[in-house]
């Protein structure tokens, strides 16, 4: 950590460089057992928020590097290979890392864009969804066609839809299943 504080100070390394390097002798460390690599995360998160890049309290990361599994063991087996000898290449680690970073903040961007949306357009897109579906559904089929809709306003609008028979739930909570009925309800928004 002295390392990573005293580079900050000297600015001759850009930070998220700096952030990469750190990240990677953590891991290369491996200090503890079990669990370093949600530990390696949090120290990310957490360095990035020391560095005023913010996208994290945002975008989840983890979830990025996550959807991004295979390519994280592939860097980080690429970037420590001869971490013990000082004859490693840190360069893929980092590389994904700024991509990681960069994918949040695309994404954070996508979001904000979102919310510009006309009053009325998020329950119309959700309406629409919902349309689209054939046979039964769930709550999260919606989410995942409606990005940047909050899970409690899909609800609401799944609420008001079933209010107007156009709706049908069979189960209750994570396990439930809805299903569309066009001819039942009413089309009117």
């Amino acid at each position: 950590m002295k390392l990573f504080s005293g580079g900050l100070e000297e600015r001759r390394i850009h930070p998220l460089l700096l952030m990469g390097g750190m990240n990677l002798d953590f891991l290369c460390i491996h200090p503890f057992r079990d669990g370093n690599g949600r530990v390696s995360r949090l120290l990310l998160l957490l360095q990035c928020y020391h560095l005023g890049f913010e996208v994290g309290r945002y975008i989840s990361l983890e979830r990025l590097i996550e959807e991004n599994k295979d390519r994280y063991y592939e860097t980080l087996e690429q970037s420590s290979r001869g971490w013990h000898d000082s004859r490693h290449d840190p360069w893929p680690y980092t590389n994904f890392l700024l991509y990681i970073i960069k994918t949040a903040y695309q994404e954070f961007e996508n979001r904000l864009g979102d919310m510009t949306s006309p009053r009325g357009a998020k329950a119309q897109a959700v309406r629409e969804a919902v349309r689209r579906q054939i046979g039964e559904f769930r709550l999260t089929d919606i989410e995942d066609a409606c990005p940047g809709v909050g899970r409690d306003w899909i609800r609401q609008i799944l609420t008001q839809m079933k209010a107007a028979s156009e709706l049908r739930c069979q189960g209750r909570g994570r396990g439930s299943r809805w299903h569309y009925f066009p001819n039942e309800g009413s089309n009117s928004e």
